[in-house]
């Protein structure tokens, strides 16, 4: 039998990230509530990953406007 380091789902969590290099991050429908503005990536579980390594909980984050042109 052989056997494999490589992750199973090698590259293809990377496929679904997606990257903002201009968005605003709010926490509800409104638009009231800002929680980040400048680039953001939204990682494959949902996760919001700001620039700093700190992570935004799907649950706080109601929807992201990307600026970029």
């Amino acid at each position: 039998m052989v056997l494999s380091d490589d992750p199973v789902w090698g590259d293809a969590l990377e496929d679904v990230v997606q990257e903002y290099a201009d968005a605003v991050v709010y926490a509800d429908a409104d638009q009231e509530v800002v929680l980040h503005e400048g680039a953001v990536r939204v990682l494959a579980n949902g996760w919001v990953k700001l620039p700093t390594n700190r992570l935004l909980s799907p649950s706080a984050v109601h929807h992201i406007d990307d600026r970029s042109p």
